[in-house]
């Protein structure tokens, strides 16, 4: 069968009408199968928002991500140069904000789709709960940087 004749037979007004239960049933999960998108059990919930929302929390995932690989960077970086502060103090900062670092992305994930869920609900947005245990990490980690250049 030639693609103009699958087209022709598609076009037809009964086209449906000649089709049994079964294959109306498989072109039905067919058509379904071409709007199938990533992430599929948040976009099931209530309607499609305001597209400037929808980008607008895709934008705070991605600065999510930043944050997460800025801390990967800043832990990695402070226990590579040393900058002489003393070696436990730097291992236990670097640590702290490796591990937060690492923490941070999948939290991102999690506040997207909490967020996404709650404007297609026309829910309440959720407040962060990652804001503050990132906020206590870098603090933290800071006071063990300042801490281990005291004691050098």
């Amino acid at each position: 069968m030639q693609l103009d004749d699958a087209s022709t037979i598609l076009g037809r007004a009964d086209f449906f009408a000649i089709c049994d239960v079964e294959q109306r049933r498989l072109l039905a999960f067919a058509g379904e199968r071409q709007r199938f998108r990533p992430n599929a059990v948040i976009y099931q919930a209530g309607d499609d928002p305001d597209p400037r929302f929808t980008l607008a929390n895709e934008r705070t995932f991605l600065a999510w991500i930043r944050t997460s690989l800025a801390l990967l960077a800043g832990g990695i970086a402070l226990e590579v140069l040393g900058l002489g502060i003393h070696e436990a103090f730097r291992v236990a900062a670097s640590v702290v904000l490796m591990v937060t670092g690492i923490a941070a992305a999948p939290f991102a994930w999690w506040g997207w789709a909490r967020y996404e869920r709650a404007l297609r609900t026309g829910a309440p947005l959720p407040s962060s709960l990652f804001a503050l245990p990132v906020a206590a990490a870098v603090t933290v980690s800071g006071i063990l940087v300042f801490v281990g250049f005291l004691v050098r």
